[in-house]
Order: structure tokens, then sequence, then C-alpha cells
């Protein structure tokens, strides 16, 4: 049973609970997140095929990759302003829908123009993290708030795992059927895009915006969903320092995650002389660690924000952020296959951890412009992401991807001491612990109390 708030957000995280509408909304916000990735990294351990097909190199391929990656920056953006505009539910349901259009018309391409504008609009699916991180902030209360949003980011992002090793069989399965490794990788991709047109219909009919339920049920006490004042808050949001900064802080980990998921494969392939299923099988590897690492990050944050504040959450963003810079020198470094396995599991770990930690601060930085705040750090990961890829267009910067991997290592220590910049005032502080002390206060009766809120 689900102990909620007096605002019914939920105060505990009961997993095997569907029947709340906070349990369900978590549920289907990391499964819905985990299909997109499918759509957005689906082609990743299929590059070798594309390439050869297309007749493209391997530095447009990596121009392709940047391309699916920036256009998710301005999709963040907008997405995050429509969260607080007109609700989650309905802005994941037409993201669902329309996103799985160019999945599923990636395969029509023919040439090096057409299938880069594919990857284009493919990009914008990556748009759904912010969805997930607004839904959960909105369903779940400050002393699990960065759990909930780490753990469904978390299980999401192990779709870009997954996608690395059921992607490969998806395209075997082609292959046998079709007999061409040209129509096969065509193909394969219709079945993410059928997923997420599915997905997209199951969130709209089982999902709220609001514990309450959706903004057009409650238009009074979400005025600002019909108002001028969305637009107010995006503003509040641009002028905080501390946004811009969570922003290039989680430029550093979730855009070095988006830059190994979408390399990996082509890495380890092109550098340790794998086939296509065993690079793919040991890329999904990094993805994996999303089942446990990136919760981790944000249980942590939770644990130091109740016992230190928020400045124990920020304190604990800098150390996951700085040890992850250093996975990933040593990641670089290694030359064998079971050191760099083994190498890419911490640095996994790392960084995972590192992004949860992130999203147990973000909800605390402006309530007001949740949607806008999670939608400008949101874009951030992506806006690592393309810059960082830069580093590995061999063409321009004449470094093997090793090498680049080590200088990303070092950029991402030196971006971990920018979270200092991110402060709150001892008002903020001690609206926060008193927020936390009624909570606490207020399970404590509700747990000790015969009569409980029903699940």
């Amino acid at each position: 049973m689900s102990i909620m708030t007096k605002s019914n957000k939920a105060t505990r995280i009961d997993m095997f609970n569907f029947s709340s509408v906070q349990m369900r909304t978590f549920h289907l916000t990391w499964l819905a997140f985990f299909l997109c990735f499918f759509g957005w990294f689906g082609l990743a351990p299929m590059l070798q095929i594309v390439r050869d097909d297309l007749g493209i190199t391997t530095d447009q391929i990596v121009t392709t990759n940047m391309v699916a990656v920036a256009s998710t920056v301005f999709m963040r953006l907008f997405v995050g302003w429509l969260c607080d505009k007109i609700g989650p539910r309905i802005t994941y349901t037409w993201l669902l829908v329309l996103g799985a259009i160019p999945v599923m018309l990636v395969g029509l391409s023919q040439s090096y123009e057409q299938f880069l504008i594919a990857r284009m609009f493919i990009g914008a699916i990556g748009a759904s993290f912010v969805i997930t991180q607004f839904h959960t902030s909105v369903m779940f209360a400050p002393n699990v708030v960065g759990t909930a949003n780490a753990t469904t980011a978390g299980w999401g992002n192990l779709g870009g795992g997954v996608t690395q090793q059921v992607m490969p069989f998806v395209f075997a399965g082609a292959l046998a059927y079709f007999g061409s490794e040209h129509l096969a990788w065509r193909y394969a991709m219709i079945a993410p895009g059928f997923l997420l047109l599915v997905m997209g219909f199951v969130y709209y009919r089982y999902t709220k915006d609001t514990p309450e339920g959706n903004y057009s049920e409650i238009e009074e006490k979400v005025a600002h969903s019909k108002s001028g004042n969305s637009g107010k808050v995006f503003k509040e949001a641009l002028k905080d320092y501390r946004v811009w900064a969570l922003f290039l802080i989680y430029g550093a980990c979730f855009g070095v995650e988006l830059i190994v998921n979408s390399k990996a494969a082509l890495y380890f392939a092109d550098y340790f002389t794998m086939d296509l299923k065993t690079a793919g099988l040991i890329a999904g590897l990094f993805g994996l660690m999303n089942l446990f690492a990136r919760s981790l990050g944000g249980m942590l944050g939770d644990k130091f924000g109740k016992t230190n504040g928020l400045k124990g959450r920020v304190k604990w963003l800098f150390v996951s952020l700085f040890c992850q810079g250093i996975a990933l020198v040593i990641f670089s470094r290694m030359g064998t296959i079971p050191t760099i396995i083994g190498s890419l599991l911490v640095f996994s770990i790392f960084v995972q951890m590192s992004e949860g930690a992130t999203f147990s601060v973000v909800p605390f930085v402006n309530k007001k412009a949740l949607g806008a705040v999670s939608g400008i750090v949101g874009a951030g990961g992506n806006a690592g992401a393309v810059a960082g890829m830069f580093l590995f267009k061999k063409e321009l910067t004449g470094l093997e991807w090793p090498e680049s991997f080590m200088i990303l290592g070092f950029i991402v220590v030196a971006v971990s001491f920018t979270v200092f910049a991110v402060k709150f005032s001892p008002v903020m502080e001690k609206e926060a612990e008193k927020e936390m002390e009624e909570l606490l206060a207020s399970v404590k009766e509700t747990q000790l109390s015969p009569e409980r809120v029903p699940a």
C-alpha cells in the first residue's frame, strides 16, 4: 500500500503496486523511455552494415550520430515547456506516436543525405527523458523523488544496453527471412517503431498528469497550464545560473553515455577486431548497469539530502562526477579485451550514478518551473554529446578513438568542479529542511495510524 502526503505525492516506492496512479505512472514512464531507446539507438549495432550498404564513411556515420543527438537538444527544451503547458500525459503520447514514424521509415534511405535527415527526426525521441523526469517529479514526495527519478531514468536508459544486444538478433531474424543484409537492417527498424506506436496509446490510457488528475480535470489547481505563466517560468529558468551549471554537468555524464552508446560497438569492432554480435553484446554491458547504478546515484542523493540538506545532494554529485572522469581516462588506456570490459563496467557505474545524482538536485532548483528546468538540464546531456562527438571525427582532430576517450575523461574531471556553482540560499535550505521534517513526521503518523490511505 502506498503512503501518500497531503498533496497525494507518494512517499514510498512500492515496486509491485500497479493500482495507484503514482506507481502506474512510475512503471509506464520508465517503460516508455526504455522503448524510446530502441528507436533512438536501434541502428547503432548495425552501423557497420549501414555504412557498407549506403557507401558512406565512418566520419559520416559520426556526423549522423551528432545530428540525431543534436536534434534532441531543441526537442528537450520544447518538451519541457510543453509539460508545464499541457501536461506530461498528452506530451508523451504525441512524442511516442509521431516518433514511431521516422523509426519505421528510416529503412527507405538510399543515400547519406536521406539517412542523415531520417536520423535527425529520430533524434526527437530522446526528448522522452524530460517527460519521464517531470512525470515522476510530480508524482513523488521529496524524500524519494531522487530515487524515483533515478530509477525511472535508469531503467529507461537500460534500453540503451538492451538495444545493443537485442537488435543484432532482430537483424539476424530479418536476414534469415529476407536473405540480404541490405534489406535486413531496413526491415529490422520496423519492430521498434511499432512498439513506440503501441506504447503511445498505452500511456494515454493508463496515466494521469498529476496524482490529483489530468490538467484538464483540475484546471483551477494548475491554472498555469492554460495561461501565459508557462512562458514566464521558462524565462525564470533561463536566467538561473544554477540551471546552466547543471546543464554542463548533465552534458558531462549523460552526454558521455550517449557518446559511448553510439560508438561502443563500432569501437570494439574496429579496435578489438570483434564481430558484430560480440561487439554489440559487450557494448550492451555499458547500458545494462542502468539496472541499478543510476538508481543508486539517486538513492544516495536522497540519503545525503535527508542528513545534510540540499548541500549534501550537491556534494555527492561532485564525488560521483569526478570519479566518472577518472574512470573514463582509465577505460581509454585499456588495450586488451578483459581489461576493456572491466574498465567499461566501472566507468558505467559512475556515469550513471552521476546522472541519478544530477536529477536528485534538479527538482529543488525551481519547483514552479520544474518542466523548464528539467528540459534545459536534459538538453545539456545532448549538447554535451554533440560537443564531445567532435573529438571522434578523425578527419577533423587527427585523433584515434582511444585518445578521444582520454581527453573526454579529463574534460569530465574539469566539469565536475562546476558542481560547486549549484548553491542554495539559507532560506531555501531551511524550507527544504522544514519540508523534509514535516514530510517524515507525516509518514510516521500515517504508519502509526490504524486507518491508512488505500493504494
